[in-house]
């Protein structure tokens, strides 16, 4: 008996790559001896690495820019423009952009030793913005993954023509820390073509901007930011929020995803009008996954852990979610998952398998993460070539792990 297999993960952070996970499992499967046919779908869900699969996927081209990094080095990275327009309809050449924030504004573009939220910018992606819309750009969809900032996009907006000004109408310096000095935003000089260009934010985070589940946080220790840090910061987004509204009457405080990438996502909403959307979903749509879905007999799906922060719309759950709509089986591969599967995982995932060999460090364990993952496939195709009573096509109910 021949199966179709539908492999999706996404990317095993430090580990592999998304695309890389996927021929790992392909050939774990090819060594099984299993008859199978299958496809590749590489997912991302709004983080590091989501729009270059998202532009290799719509055949974008690439462009070279010169930007500023986190720390305002002049550095050289890439944007993609589309004839597509991403989710369908009509489009002229060159209207969508494809900008990776990452690739600017990105944490693996500092080392440890560099990484201070304080004082880091998110100004290259609005540089990248700026040369979209050199290219007659008038659709830009930025991934916000990865950034090295908390700074509410106050860099970005820099770029695009924003002042931030003082009580004396002076512009502030020393950003984001400046922020509690902040009384007006002057967008008299916004670029105007910013006027007739739609933006959108894929988020890989729910999270709010503010509070202990906001930006500052929780992902500001990540990118450096001390106990003392994070406190200021909270306090520089909420006093920024505070001037948004009264400059656009937007709330950043109640968007959802606002708190992606150190507040970016809220600052470009706040000021910009930007919408934003769940990065999973947006990548499943625009990629065509449900036509995908047709011919698949299984899904397989993954990432570096599985746990109930999956279900907050990570990139395995946006492919679980609509794998079980068609009642298909769902597995998932991880190097970590929960010893006891939450019930709500249950729903979605109807195997979960942890890759890991045997007891190992850390490094070792990111090191080893294709043999894993290639040996596990081996596995899973051996049970299914064992006869068709050995795996249900259903894996029985409820899910087993």
């Amino acid at each position: 008996m021949s199966y179709h297999f539908l492999i999706a993960p996404n990317a095993f952070k430090h580990g592999l790559s998304a695309e890389a996970a996927a021929e790992a499992i392909c050939q774990g499967l090819a060594a099984s001896g299993l008859p199978f046919t299958s496809e590749t779908l590489p997912i991302g869900d709004g983080g590091d690495g989501t729009i270059a699969l998202l532009a290799d996927r719509l055949g974008a081209a690439r462009f070279t820019a010169m930007v500023r990094d986190p720390l305002h080095r002049n550095i050289d990275t890439w944007f993609g423009l589309t004839e597509e327009k991403p989710g369908g309809g009509a489009a002229a050449k060159g209207t969508t952009a494809l900008i990776e924030m990452a690739n600017a504004s990105g944490l693996r573009l500092l080392d440890r030793t560099e990484l201070d939220p304080l004082i880091a910018l998110s100004t290259g992606t609005g540089d990248l913005i700026r040369a979209a819309l050199d290219h007659d750009a008038r659709r830009i969809v930025v991934g916000m993954g990865g950034s090295a900032t908390v700074d509410g996009g106050v860099g970005i907006l820099q770029s695009l023509g924003a002042r931030f000004l003082d009580r004396h109408g002076d512009p502030l310096t020393g950003l984001p820390a400046a922020l509690t000095a902040l009384d007006s935003i002057d967008i008299s000089q916004l670029d105007p073509r910013l006027a007739n260009c739609e933006i959108v934010v894929l988020c890989d985070v729910d999270n709010p901007l503010l509070g202990p589940s906001g930006a500052a946080a929780v992902y500001g220790p990540q990118k450096g930011a001390t106990p003392g840090a994070v406190q200021q910061l909270d306090v520089c987004l909420d006093h920024l929020a505070n001037v948004i509204v009264k400059t656009t009457g937007r709330d950043m405080k109640t968007a959802k995803y606002g708190g992606t990438a150190g507040g970016a996502a809220a600052g470009l909403y706040g000021l910009l009008d930007a919408t934003l959307a769940g990065g999973i979903d947006y990548f499943l749509a625009v990629t065509g996954f449900d036509r995908s879905l047709e011919k698949a007999d299984f899904v397989i799906t993954g990432e570096g852990s599985i746990d109930d922060q999956t279900l907050q719309g990570k990139g395995p759950m946006g492919v679980a979610v609509q794998a079980k709509k068609r009642g298909i089986p769902v597995i998932g591969l991880a190097g970590k998952i929960p010893l006891t599967p939450s019930a709500e995982l249950r729903k979605y995932f109807d195997v979960l398998l942890a890759i890991g060999n045997e007891p190992s460090d850390l490094k070792t364990a990111l090191e080893n993460t294709a043999a894993n993952l290639s040996r596990t496939a081996e596995s899973i195709g051996r049970l299914l070539d064992s006869g068709p009573n050995a795996a249900p096509r259903h894996f029985g109910s409820p899910a087993t792990q």
